[in-house]
């Protein structure tokens, strides 16, 4: 199949300053995008998503009736339109804010100055989240490879889930928290743990330890997908529980389908 090309994409634009939009609008003509709707509300984007679902939004946080995170939780709560990846556009600095859009599972945050080179890089990062190239493995079909998804955020499984399911994975098991994936670990095999690090009842540091001290899952490869910083101070010692790989949310599917290979 045919790749997708940053010039094969149609997005949707949601922004409500007209010179806001303008100044994206010239920003994607030149990335080569030439299909772009523009709207200015949440009301006006699931409107336009019922009528003509697009390749990607592009979305401001605020809007007059609303905020980015209603229009990317109504994509997500679509079975039909989950799939669609969601880039922000904002100038919010307040870690809160788009932690909410992080465990939701945005595709990409570009802030607000941004140049050609951050726009062209948030597309592709889209891109890839769309793009079924196979899980290629020596040992083993991509089909045969047994993945625990472990996140309290059911959005954000959703959004992992649909990145595996695009690499050729098919059987994922689905945990909202360490306690519960200890139940799926203690009653089927899995080849590859893939688990959020901030969760209720047990986090992912003490599902991995748990992991690694117990001889019969300490072989299985963990790669933790969290939206700390990796310089906190939470995050400093992580791999020392035994963490083979880490990555940010939003993540890049290029990477973590690199990082399954490689721990496979």
């Amino acid at each position: 199949m045919q790749k997708l090309t940053i010039s094969d994409l149609h997005i949707l634009l949601v922004e409500p300053s007209e010179t806001q939009a303008k100044i994206i609008t010239k920003f994607l003509e030149e990335s080569d995008v030439s299909g772009v709707d523009i709207v200015k509300s949440v009301t006006q984007a699931k409107h336009e998503l019922a009528r003509h679902p697009a390749d990607v939004v592009v979305s401001a946080m605020y809007l007059s009736d609303g905020n980015g995170l209603d229009i990317l939780e109504h994509i997500k709560n679509d079975d039909t339109m989950s799939s669609i990846p969601f880039m922000l556009v904002s100038s919010e600095t307040s870690m809160r804010k788009l932690e909410a859009f992080k465990q939701s599972g945005v595709a990409a945050i570009l802030p607000k100055p941004f140049d050609l080179m951050h726009l062209e890089r948030a597309l592709n990062v889209s891109l890839q989240l769309l793009d079924d190239e196979e899980l290629t493995l020596d040992s083993f079909e991509a089909e045969q490879v047994r993945v625990l998804l472990v996140d309290d955020s059911r959005l954000a499984r959703n959004h992992i889930k649909q990145s595996l399911l695009n690499m050729g994975i098919k059987t994922i098991v689905e945990a909202e928290n360490g306690a519960h994936a200890l139940t799926a670990l203690k009653d089927q095999e899995f080849d590859i743990v893939v688990t959020d690090y901030n969760m209720p009842e047990m986090d992912g540091r003490e599902l991995s330890e748990f992991i690694r001290y117990n001889p019969a899952t300490a072989h299985i490869p963990i790669i933790m997908i969290t939206s700390e910083n990796q310089s906190s101070a939470h995050l400093a010692n992580i791999q020392q529980t035994g963490v083979n790989a880490l990555c940010d949310k939003p993540f890049s599917s290029t990477e973590v389908r690199s990082m399954i290979a490689r721990l496979l």
